[in-house]
């Protein structure tokens, strides 16, 4: 596995045509790049860019949660659905509690930030050992934070060229339920977000999610 370095981080281009193919499948711009090939074409992936069918509910439900898990950097059938069970578990709204969780992960939370310039990028940057929780080194994507949970860089990690240009450019909105402190690369998580506060750059329906589970 490719290591990042103090002054590096991998490339990501591995990922580039899968990402890609995901946006035009879906037929949105699911991570807001002004790149993204459906920006630039309408088509389905495949030859002659394939036929789009009118889904069932069934499948208007299971579109919306792979969308979900796309988005949230591709997250598996498995992972998905532990998120799932935990937040029908808790009290509440079971489609807000599962935005919460999912905007809860330490992966999540490092990408609001705008710390990586992608929710790839800052997987790999807490799988390597680059991101703090409240002082202590967490190299687990899907750690849970709670509220008050102050996130921070390391500081011998603060000169990857990748992430300064994401501190410096800030191109996306850091949400209400986070604090951010560029200077300092730190972040506070500061409260469990609901659908209405994330910025997503697509329309999410966790409500659909939580009839295909339940069907």
């Amino acid at each position: 596995m490719t290591k990042i370095s103090k002054n590096t981080m991998p490339s990501h281009n591995r990922r580039t045509a899968p990402k890609g193919k995901k946006t035009r499948v879906f037929g949105e711009n699911l991570w807001g790049n002004a790149k993204a090939p459906v920006a630039k074409r309408s088509a389905n992936p495949g030859q002659h860019g394939g036929r789009r069918k009118k889904l069932t509910d069934y499948g208007i439900q299971l579109r919306e949660k792979q969308k979900m898990k796309a988005y949230y950097g591709g997250l598996t059938e498995r992972q998905f659905h532990k998120v799932y069970v935990e937040a029908d578990r808790r009290k509440g709204d079971t489609s807000e509690n599962l935005i919460g969780l999912l905007e809860s992960r330490l992966d999540s939370i490092v990408y609001r930030l705008n710390i990586a310039p992608s929710i790839f990028a800052a997987r790999q940057l807490v799988n390597h050992k680059h991101v703090t929780v409240n002082g202590k080194v967490v190299n687990v994507a899907s750690y849970v934070c709670q509220p008050n949970d102050t996130v921070e860089l390391r500081e011998k990690s603060r000169a990857i060229p990748q992430v300064l240009g994401s501190v410096q450019k800030l191109e996306r909105q850091v949400p209400e339920y986070l604090t951010f402190n560029p200077a300092e690369f730190k972040g506070t998580f500061v409260r469990l977000p609901v659908l209405d506060d994330v910025p997503y750059p697509v329309q999410m329906n966790p409500n659909l999610v939580v009839e295909f589970y339940n069907r």
